[in-house]
């Protein structure tokens, strides 16, 4: 495996790009991040900003469409302990872990400084529209021009899919959050990105429910040290014991195959 570096777009500076089970992911702060949105939104780009946990790298191993969604995505960035820590055993350094549940916060006091138009899609019915009052609380110029929650038939060709793309193109937002499950909301974003009218995508996950309070988070000294994981077991251990129970031993032995040379990937082809 090769460090390269790799731009953010044609101006910004470069980040490194460190390969991690056929995944390229960018080693970029948050503030980074937020000003690469910045400078995307305001020279009017079109690009997806997507994100990477333990989880995802799973699906990506066995999923070749969705790894190759993720290395043509503009940035990929590290969510999750465990991506830093698969970094650490290659031999690099991914400087932060940047989660949805804590840095959607500090993306709103951005937006609102920076003038942003944020267009929320995803969750249950008024499941975006409680985190938007909890956002507009605290930052009362956030201009949220669009919500919609993401149960509808999200077939290219349906209506309901038509009618969302719709609202969201007749408010062009800067950048549009969405947030549905992986990797639904990135084969969502796979098929319809070309048509919609906004210049950041974020598939953002369970954003909505954390920032609404609907979902409970683990208290800071487990989210902060690498126990989230265990955090969201606890309270959800019939939804998510496959994910962590068998997903992140799984993880570990696939970057540790890769780190002594019997795990090789071809682009975005299956490993072999």
């Amino acid at each position: 495996m090769s460090n390269t570096t790799s731009t953010v777009d044609g101006t910004s500076p470069q980040h490194n790009v460190i390969r991690i089970l056929g995944i390229n992911v960018h080693a970029l702060t948050l503030q980074e991040l937020l000003a690469a949105i910045e400078h995307i939104a305001c020279t009017r780009q079109h690009a997806i900003i997507a994100h990477i946990n333990i989880h995802g790298a799973n699906l990506a191993y066995k999923l070749p469409w969705f790894r190759a969604f993720l290395n043509q995505s503009q940035i990929v960035f590290c969510d999750g302990f465990g991506i830093k820590w698969g970094a650490q055993l290659l031999g690099y350094r991914i400087p932060e872990r940047i989660t949805y549940a804590d840095w959607t916060w500090q993306f709103a006091s951005f937006a609102e400084q920076h003038g942003l138009t944020v267009f929320f899609l995803g969750s249950r019915p008024g499941v975006a529209e409680k985190a938007v009052t909890r956002l507009q609380a605290q930052y009362p110029n956030l201009q949220i021009v669009g919500i919609h929650h993401g149960y509808f038939n999200k077939h290219a060709t349906s209506q309901e899919n038509e009618a969302v793309i719709q609202a969201i193109n007749a408010v062009k937002p800067h950048v549009l959050i969405v947030g549905m499950s992986m990797p639904t909301q990135e084969r969502w974003l796979l098929e319809n990105w070309e048509r919609i009218e906004a210049n950041v995508a974020l598939p953002a996950g369970a954003v909505f429910d954390y920032v609404s309070g609907r979902l409970q988070r683990g208290p800071h000294w487990m989210t902060n040290h690498g126990l989230e994981w265990l955090a969201r077991l606890i309270i959800e251990p019939r939804r998510l014991w496959y994910r962590y129970i068998i997903g992140n031993p799984l993880f570990l032995w696939r970057v540790f195959k890769q780190s002594i040379g019997l795990a090789h990937f071809d682009n975005d082809s299956n490993a072999r």
